[in-house]
């Protein structure tokens, strides 16, 4: 990850820059598709202030912007603080791109006359079916694999029992 550093109204010290690059570096670990940071430091000059030091840090990478802006007394705590933000919302993304990579599956409706149709978003909306105009996108909803090794039947109808299952597939 390409990380550059700025500042106004402050100067980065070699220690904090290498502060830097330790920290925001690290988030990469956490989501790989992240290309470059930008981190910006800023100091109040005021002294009624008490966080005086503010880190902006922007992550941007495959389509994806991720920003943060914290306030601290020092810069070093400012960085740890960002970093902590950061590492929240990167979870909160992958979390959210794994769901929308699963998929959600659609929802089961029955019509009238018994038969069973997946829900689109146009039966959700309007509540009405439009089966003739359009049709629904189908998911796989879940899918699970298994080794099947050579037993026989009397094993398989015992294994069937145990799981509970109403069939059971095996080579014979």
């Amino acid at each position: 990850m390409e990380i550059s550093i700025s500042s106004r109204h402050t100067t980065v010290t070699p220690g904090l820059e290498e502060a830097v690059r330790s920290k925001i570096g690290q988030l990469d670990r956490y989501l790989d598709d992240l290309d470059t940071a930008e981190v910006h430091f800023d100091e109040a000059r005021n002294p009624r202030i008490v966080d005086r030091e503010t880190c902006e840090v922007t992550l941007t990478g495959h389509g994806h912007h991720l920003r943060c802006k914290v306030n601290a007394p020092d810069a070093f705590t400012a960085v740890d603080l960002a970093e902590a933000k950061l590492e929240r919302q990167i979870r909160k993304l992958r979390t959210k791109l794994q769901n929308r990579h699963r998929g959600r599956g659609d929802t089961i409706r029955t019509s009238s006359d018994g038969e069973v149709q997946p829900v689109t978003e146009a039966t959700e909306e309007s509540g009405a079916v439009d089966g003739a105009d359009t049709e629904p996108e189908l998911k796989i909803v879940k899918t699970k694999r298994f080794h099947l090794g050579p037993i026989n039947p009397e094993e398989a109808a015992l294994k069937m029992d145990l799981m509970g299952h109403g069939f059971f597939f095996f080579i014979n």
